[in-house]
């Protein structure tokens, strides 16, 4: 069959396609029926989707994650395309390909990992410029970096997104350690770059992106210790000092206890990181969920909860010419 993409769907449009599920979720409606909530997508945006029929039986047939071939009709809900779901089947993934269903990064990852070499080469601490060289160097870890997603849904959920994410941050504290030079230049790179690197063992993004059961046991700043640990240790006087600050960066990253963060900032290179990293996963954030919604037409977007507020959907540059 001729694959349509979620981009060009249409009110109306009788569909057969295969979509990958991003979520699911049984509840009732107002008519007391229950039915199945999922988000399906393919590599060139997402759709809400409705199943009212045989919810039971069918939700036993597939997981997050799988990919489906699903028959429906699309329709409008609020001024939004909605897929309202009349048939549905697992599709083994072996009979796919899944670069088909997976969101990518707009920039290719090689130009990135060269942009993010060069400016660790900068660095003028050995022991800190060795430990991310090597890292980065690293047979197993390089190929992995340039296609693993910097969370599962909330910033940069797409292949590409860690690299873009870690590569953006750097940049800010390119341009943080010229501003205010009282701050080491040299831990701001590092922690650009080592705060997230666990999410490369963190997450599974063959078929979606999930967490790995290790992901789950450890989280991902513990596996970035681990790593700190073994690199740091084949390095030709690394003090434990370095060491321990290096992992303080990493394990006060969230900011705040209740964010998730073992510790709470206690220098202020380990205060910046934080901030950018907080900063620039809202800013990209923001920018996605405003780009998903302006194809609706509407003036501002639904409610979102993460952020408790509407958004005005109008492009400002566009807006002030």
């Amino acid at each position: 069959m001729d694959q349509l993409k979620v981009q060009n769907l249409q009110d109306k449009d009788t569909v057969e396609l295969l979509l990958l599920v991003k979520e699911r979720s049984i509840a009732t409606g107002k008519n007391g029926r229950p039915f199945m909530g999922m988000t399906l997508s393919d590599a060139t945006g997402s759709i809400e989707a409705r199943l009212w029929d045989r919810v039971e039986e069918l939700s036993r047939a597939f997981e997050i994650g799988d990919i489906i071939k699903v028959k429906g009709l699309v329709q409008l809900f609020q001024n939004r395309k909605q897929l309202i779901v009349h048939r549905l089947e697992r599709v083994e993934p072996e009979s796919v390909n899944m670069d088909d269903f997976l969101a990518k990064s707009s920039r290719n990852p090689d130009d990135m990992l060269a942009d993010l070499t060069q400016l660790v080469r900068s660095m003028r601490n050995d022991h800190l410029r060795q430990l991310v060289l090597d890292t980065l160097e690293d047979p197993e870890i390089r190929p992995m970096i340039l296609q693993a997603p910097a969370a599962k849904s909330i910033h940069h959920a797409w292949r590409g997104g860690l690299i873009e994410h870690i590569l953006s941050i750097c940049h800010i504290m390119d341009f943080m350690g010229k501003h205010y030079p009282f701050l080491n230049r040299d831990l701001l790179l590092f922690g650009a770059i080592f705060h997230d690197i666990g999410k490369l063992w963190e997450l599974s993004y063959d078929a979606g992106i999930s967490y790995t059961d290790r992901g789950r046991l450890l989280g991902h700043m513990e596996i970035a210790c681990e790593l700190i640990d073994k690199k740091s240790q084949r390095i030709l006087g690394f003090s434990q000092e370095l060491r321990d600050i290096c992992k303080h960066i990493v394990l006060s990253h969230h900011g705040k206890l209740e964010y998730g963060s073992p510790k709470r900032p206690k220098f202020l290179e380990a205060l910046v990181v934080a901030m950018i990293d907080d900063l620039d996963s809202k800013i990209t954030t923001v920018k996605t969920i405003m780009d998903n919604e302006r194809g609706s037409g509407e003036k501002w977007s639904r409610y979102n909860e993460l952020f408790d507020r509407y958004f005005l959907l109008d492009d400002m540059n566009e807006k002030l010419k």
